[in-house]
């Protein structure tokens, strides 16, 4: 620069630039702070961009995602409520015909199939005058028409054919009842305490303390019985019976024993 602050001939060829040098460094600090500035703003700029193009590429992705996830809590919470609900409202051993009060049994779909042929053979009982004490209540015995009453023996060691037999009385919605003496009624309570859950809430047990039943039928062994529907002829009662039953004849829901026994429950 001249004196007179106009720029000197340059012999270089460069541009004429007007250029001035502060005495003080300090002078500069605006000038480096607005730079920074810019620099932040321009990272700032650069983040956005970044987050932006992610949420365009998963745009689809994340809501999808979510719906599965509502979804699965949806659908656990609705087992849960099923699951726990499912197993309640157990059903008092059913009794054809009596005052007990008591609520039909649960109808099931694994009824054995019925057949005309099979048949029990029967025998006529005076069986009016006779109770058996269920629920701790007296119940008339032709009252419990209809149901499978089965006969418990001493030492009877029948777990398994007596599971059968209760299993086709519940599964034709007729219900059984155990009926035992004073002599057997603590296995007849503990064999209906060892049944399935299902089968079990829908047998009862009876003491027939003076062994009617056992009386008025050949009962041998484990023996079960078909009390039919009184009729107003006054002749007795006419009773279905099956004596020394064996697992091995009630081996399948289609054998002749179980379609006889089917075939008197459903009369």
């Amino acid at each position: 620069m001249n004196p007179g602050g106009e720029p000197e001939r340059d012999d270089t060829g460069l541009p004429p630039v007007d250029i001035e040098i502060p005495d003080d460094a300090r002078e500069l600090d605006r000038d480096v702070q607005a730079y920074f500035r810019e620099l932040r703003a321009e990272r700032r700029r650069q983040r956005r961009g970044r987050l932006n193009r992610g949420l365009a590429r998963d745009s689809i992705v994340l809501p999808l995602l979510a719906c599965c996830l509502i979804l699965a809590l949806i659908t656990g919470t609705l087992l849960t409520v099923f699951t726990a609900t499912s197993d309640q409202n157990p059903v008092t051993p059913p009794t054809r015909g009596t005052n007990t009060n008591r609520p039909s049994p649960q109808r099931t779909t694994t009824s054995p199939p019925a057949s005309a042929g099979p048949s029990l053979p029967t025998k006529t009982a005076q069986l009016s005058a006779a109770d058996v004490m269920l629920d701790d209540k007296p119940v008339p015995l032709p009252s419990l028409f209809g149901v499978m009453l089965v006969l418990i023996p001493p030492h009877c060691r029948c777990a398994t054919a007596l599971s059968r037999l209760a299993t086709i009385g519940v599964t034709t919605d007729a219900g059984a009842i155990l009926v035992a003496t004073q002599g057997t009624i603590t296995e007849a309570q503990r064999y209906q305490a060892g049944l399935q859950p299902r089968i079990g809430r829908n047998v009862g047990v009876a003491l027939d303390a003076r062994g009617v039943l056992q009386q008025a039928v050949p009962a041998k062994g484990l023996t079960a019985v078909v009390i039919s529907e009184p009729t107003s002829a006054g002749r007795g009662d006419s009773v279905a019976y099956a004596s020394d039953v064996t697992s091995s004849d009630l081996s399948s829901g289609s054998s002749p024993l179980s379609l006889a026994l089917v075939n008197a429950l459903r009369g």
